[in-house]
């Protein structure tokens, strides 16, 4: 009985993250950096009626919401699987340098001028980045992957990518677009996304389907490597497989918003509190929840920007989204270290 009321529970909270998923999309369609929009004037938009409403909403507004939505639950999903492979509840891509691993990929290609030769080339060279960080990482933890060791070896990691991209970016200085470049991917963002970076982040959706199926496996292999071989999973291929799929998705991600800290660790905890253990409830949960939550984000990001307008009287932008998710995750993350 109990096992049926947590599945349907589960199912409930995916319905639900659904339906707050479609209206965050439709606030975030009526409000944004560049004014707000009535209920008609959005259905105008839409419907291509007023031709500067169309403008805004399919080539600048659209284009944000699902970056933000594929992005979000890419460095959720990633974070889960990381959380499962090191059986650790502290491990996500930011904390262990997989994050900036993507960054260091990205801002080295822009140092370089190869960005702009090919579309594909910043993912390329994000997935490099993030699977040498992620090498890096395994390396660090093969002697135990102690919640010390994992933290330890992120801050070294974390350090020593950051002086590659702080040697990048001291050298790119005499190029303003570049440099430009390098910041966005630096502080992460939603800003002046288009088209061509939701196609940048599709594959993120082929790459989560692939992740669905691997439920039931995580949750076996939360018992322990020898328990779960012995209940027939095949422990080395799986893990293969989870460390592939968490690394591609927080690269691909990476490349296309730039570094967006703590939406791996906050969203899979608290969804963890609410949902339960059962890898194969949380895994589709986890999914809609990064999404919403980026989204959140987003939101808050831009009405913080209105509401210091309104306050002083001078023109103010919203928080980068990098900016949002780190003061919402910084303090949940030292909270957990004080719990635990």
């Amino acid at each position: 009985m109990s096992a049926a009321k947590e599945k349907t529970g589960g199912g409930w909270w995916l319905v639900g993250g659904i339906f707050l998923l479609a209206a965050l999309a439709v606030v975030s369609l009526l409000t944004g950096g560049d004014g707000d929009f009535s209920r008609e004037q959005l259905w105008q938009g839409l419907t291509g009626k007023d031709e500067l409403m169309a403008n805004v909403l399919w080539h600048m507004r659209l284009p944000s919401i699902l970056v933000a939505a594929l992005t979000g639950a890419a460095l959720s999903a990633s974070g889960l699987v990381m959380q499962a492979y090191f059986r650790n509840g502290l491990a996500s891509p930011g904390l262990l340098g997989v994050s900036s691993g993507g960054t260091a990929g990205a801002v080295v290609t822009i140092g370089l001028g190869w960005a702009s030769t090919s579309l594909w080339m910043m993912p390329a060279a994000s997935i490099v980045g993030a699977f040498l960080a992620t090498a890096m990482v395994l390396s660090l933890a093969k002697n135990g992957t102690g919640t010390e060791r994992l933290l330890l070896a992120g801050i070294a990691l974390n350090a020593l990518l950051g002086a590659v991209t702080s040697y990048v970016l001291s050298n790119a200085t005499v190029t303003y677009e570049r440099n430009a470049q390098i910041l966005f991917w630096l502080m992460g963002g939603l800003e002046d996304r288009t088209w061509e970076h939701v196609w940048m982040a599709l594959p993120i959706l082929p790459t989560l389907a692939l992740l669905w199926p691997l439920g039931r496996p995580m949750d076996l292999l939360s018992l322990g490597a020898p328990e779960a071989q012995s209940l027939g999973v095949d422990v080395r291929r799986v893990q293969r497989w989870l460390i592939v799929l968490s690394t591609l998705l927080t690269a691909l991600s990476t490349a296309v918003v730039g570094t967006v800290g703590f939406v791996g660790l906050v969203v899979p905890h608290i969804l963890r509190l609410l949902v339960g253990a059962e890898h194969r409830r949380l895994v589709p949960v986890a999914i809609v929840g990064g999404a919403v939550f980026m989204l959140a984000c987003d939101l808050l990001g831009h009405q913080f920007g209105l509401a210091m307008t309104a306050w002083t009287g001078r023109q103010f932008g919203g928080l980068r989204i990098g900016i949002v998710t780190a003061a919402i995750g910084a303090p949940f993350f030292l909270w957990l270290l004080r719990r635990k």
